[in-house]
């Protein structure tokens, strides 16, 4: 059962993410408990695992406020993502079923088809892409690789990064990820860690183009 809590961090950890509650905005807990629709009690236990997954920072004077990443940061995120989901890849590549692959294929068509218009559609790319990524790391079969991920801030940025995507740029992410279908189906693990790793480094240049 999601508890008090629970649905206080998912909703407070939306609006992070979603870019509603940008870099450096105080995080109140009245004023949270009024949006979240809790008590306080609640909002305060979800800020305390925010602030411990750095989501939230507190700054010189003891506020609690949304965390900001330099480049430093942001490089190190990356980093993570590229050593853990290029993991997540040579375990999927082991592991994923039939069905699985081809609602990756179907999830990457949608990915297509968000780009193929006169202007790309980015909310649409983004939620394709999300949801292509998740369906590897679910295909992991990893928990502890999963729960690590989930501790990577990494939307806002990737946001940032789709959202200065020209369309040759689009294209090559779902170029990349087409080759990521063609080593999962070959079954081959070496293949699927190398193209991951690789999808997620031009990530971070392009992050930096787009700074």
């Amino acid at each position: 059962m999601t508890t008090a809590s629970d649905k206080a961090y998912a909703e407070i950890r939306g609006l992070i993410l979603s870019g509603d509650a940008s870099p450096g905005t105080p995080l109140r807990e009245e004023a949270l408990a009024d949006i979240v629709g809790v008590s306080r009690t609640p909002v305060r236990e979800a800020l305390k695992r925010l602030e411990s997954e750095l989501y939230a920072v507190r700054t010189p004077g003891g506020r609690l406020v949304v965390a900001a990443w330099d480049g430093d940061d942001v490089a190190e995120i990356f980093a993570l993502r590229a050593m853990l989901e290029s993991h997540a890849a040579a375990r999927a590549a082991r592991r994923l079923s039939p069905a699985a692959i081809a609602e990756l294929r179907a999830c990457n068509a949608d990915l297509q088809a968000a780009i193929a218009g006169h202007e790309p559609d980015i909310a649409r790319f983004l939620a394709a892409n999300r949801a292509f990524h998740d369906l590897i790391i679910s295909g992991s079969a990893s928990g502890r690789l999963a729960t690590m991920l989930a501790g990577l801030v990494e939307q806002p940025i990737v946001r940032r990064t789709a959202t200065r995507y020209d369309r040759s740029d689009l294209q090559r992410s779902a170029t990349e990820h087409d080759q990521l279908i063609q080593a999962f189906t070959a079954r081959d693990s070496d293949w699927a860690r190398a193209v991951m790793a690789a999808h997620i480094h031009r990530a971070l240049h392009a992050f930096r183009t787009a700074s």
